[in-house]
């Protein structure tokens, strides 16, 4: 475990202001007092730092203009059994982006040995910042008592604590925290101990992650099992509902997944349920999956993304990119997991309808923006100052995994690729690597392949894969689903011809159809005419519509409010062309 490239003495994270080249993070600590009155935490972090290179006079971390630093310190072991030295250090604060700052922290010599390990302390206090999230008691679910959460992807959490905000550095850390009475706190880690008299919770994360995963949650939050390593957490108002559309099936895909690509190293995998104003569908956070409560909805919907968030506890938790530009490492090879376990759990059919879903809305995106769009590349390329979390988009995942697909193509055997997968996640677990160190570990790992020189086949270069733009250069064999697009395809067929038969288009029993199968209709449908050609070009004058708005799988359905905006602004736009849609 543990294997780095030679690269990454080069690696630069343009999203980061820190010298983390400078020093092995080994651990921090977090202490911290949750004033839910005021909104504000506040607190001190404790560093354990290594000098790895020569003449380093500074210490640079990552903040952020909302962070308010009060004080540093240092405390350097004593030589040769003499007693701990303490000082206090000088520091600046320099503007970096829109999105953060730096903590400029001057090191005097006695600090900086090599390879002699010393601790920094930082106090300070969070304002509004873009990593923590505080809602007042009538925006949360159960509207009684106030609630606050971190999101701290992709480079958020430096409003939360100064750090080395970037994936290329993981460590350990552990948390002390205080809260009001009443207040339950969950964080990305194993609660070590809780002192319910002094309401003092504390955390402990044993494994190196990621500044961008360490997450926390607190208030009004119960739980119930689900499994043997597995609870959900909600606000009691949704909880009932939570555990009843999850049941005993969390355990069952932890188990597919372990059988796949090794143990979960993770201990728990719990799963938070958190308001409808949660930024993000799903987040990864290790032993403690944040999750909109929205999802409920549809349990389709709720199978995927937990699935997916399972997945990352092997691509993205325990071997994660080292910079922002490839996050395909991740999200790519975490969506190729996630439709690995479900044609395990669910069959091949069900995986390649998601999967059709999923591509068709890639290729949407595609000509929305164009062939030749940057942004499409996997390793996308971007400027200082640019925000990360601006390249989050379906190429990441859905180029990402047909690139995946295509390496485990190449294998011939379905089988063989996992068993690389499970020899990847057990050599670089808990590092983070650079697609260059996965491409030569898949061609060492198949030396028939390297030798019959894959890398450089025409029209199917790594390379190309990897900086061209536009959509993928293959997809993966897709029939395997046909029994479900099948029957999409058709009635999409029926509904765009001239004169379309509505007593052909009432024998489709839409109430039979998966929500993946619903969505993907409705798609099509509005593929066949944009809107911003007019929504007369959807249906045929003489067809009827309003049965779609008031069928109870299309428009009374949440889960198509939540996942098709397009399908929204069609329902809305129909009561100004009412006549239209009428064949009046």
């Amino acid at each position: 475990a543990g294997g780095r490239s030679l690269a990454h003495c080069r690696l630069v994270d343009v999203a980061s202001a820190s010298n983390f080249h400078s020093f092995k993070l080994r651990h921090f600590h977090l202490d911290l007092h949750l004033n839910f009155a005021v909104k504000r935490i506040t607190g001190w972090q404790v560093l354990e730092l290594t000098p790895v290179q020569p003449g380093v006079q500074s210490l640079i971390l990552d903040t952020h203009p909302s962070l308010l630093i009060h004080s540093v310190d240092c405390k350097v072991p004593g030589a040769s059994g003499a007693p701990d030295v303490f000082l206090s250090l000088t520091y600046r604060i320099e503007p970096f982006t829109d999105y953060g700052s730096s903590l400029n922290i001057s090191l005097p010599a006695a600090v900086i040995r090599p390879h002699r390990a010393f601790r920094v302390t930082i106090r300070y206090t969070t304002t509004d910042g873009p990593a923590i999230w505080w809602l007042d008691a009538e925006l949360t679910c159960g509207q009684t008592r106030p609630l606050v959460f971190t999101q701290g992807h992709s480079v958020c959490n430096r409003s939360f604590f100064p750090c080395f905000d970037t994936p290329a550095v993981k460590s350990t850390y552990s948390a002390t925290v205080r809260v009001p009475e009443g207040v339950t706190v969950l964080m990305s880690a194993s609660r070590s101990a809780y002192s319910k008299q002094d309401r003092v919770f504390q955390f402990s994360m044993e494994y190196p992650v990621p500044a961008y995963l360490v997450a926390l949650v607190a208030g009004d939050l119960q739980h119930a099992d689900i499994g043997p390593r597995s609870r959900v957490w909600a606000e009691p108002c949704i909880l009932t509902c939570a555990v009843s559309k999850l049941g005993g099936s969390v355990e069952r895909w932890l188990n597919v997944a372990e059988g796949l690509f090794g143990p979960y190293v993770w201990g728990r995998y719990d799963i938070v349920f958190l308001p409808p104003s949660f930024p993000i569908v799903a987040m990864e956070n290790p032993c403690l999956t944040f999750i909109i409560s929205s999802i409920l909805e549809s349990q389709e919907f709720l199978l995927i993304d937990v699935i997916h968030e399972i997945a990352h506890g092997w691509f993205g938790n325990a071997v994660t990119n080292a910079t922002w530009e490839e996050m395909w490492l991740s999200e790519g090879l975490a969506t190729y997991a996630q439709r690995r376990i479900t044609t395990e759990a669910y069959g091949e059919a069900f995986t390649c309808l998601e999967t059709v879903f999923r591509l068709d809305a890639l290729h949407r995106q595609m000509r929305l923006l164009g062939d030749n769009n940057p942004v499409s590349k996997l390793q996308a390329k971007f400027e200082p100052g640019v925000n990360p979390s601006s390249l989050m988009n379906l190429f990441t995942y859905e180029k990402g995994f047909c690139f995946v697909s295509y390496l485990s193509q190449l294998c011939g055997d379905i089988k063989r690729f996992d068993s690389f997968l499970r020899a990847y996640i057990e050599k670089f677990r808990f590092s983070s690597v650079i697609a260059q160190d996965l491409l030569d570990f898949f061609l060492g790992f198949f030396p028939e392949l390297k030798e019959s020189c894959v890398a450089q086949r025409e029209g199917l270069e790594f390379e190309r894969w990897l900086n061209g733009c536009g959509p993928p250069l293959c997809e993966p064999d897709l029939s395997a689903g046909r029994a479900l697009t099948g029957p999409v395809q058709h009635l999409c067929d029926h509904w765009g011809v001239d004169a379309p038969d509505p007593q052909v288009i009432s024998t489709f029993d839409l109430s039979s159809w998966s929500t993946f199968q619903t969505v993907l209709f409705l798609d099509r449908l509005l593929d066949r005419s944009p809107l911003s050609q007019g929504i007369k070009g959807i249906v045929h004058p003489k067809m009827k519509i309003s049965p779609l708005f008031t069928h109870p799988k299309l428009g009374r359905s949440k889960t198509i409010f939540l996942y098709n905006s397009d399908w929204i602004r069609l329902k809305e736009e129909s009561h100004i062309h009412q006549g239209c849609l009428e064949g009046e």
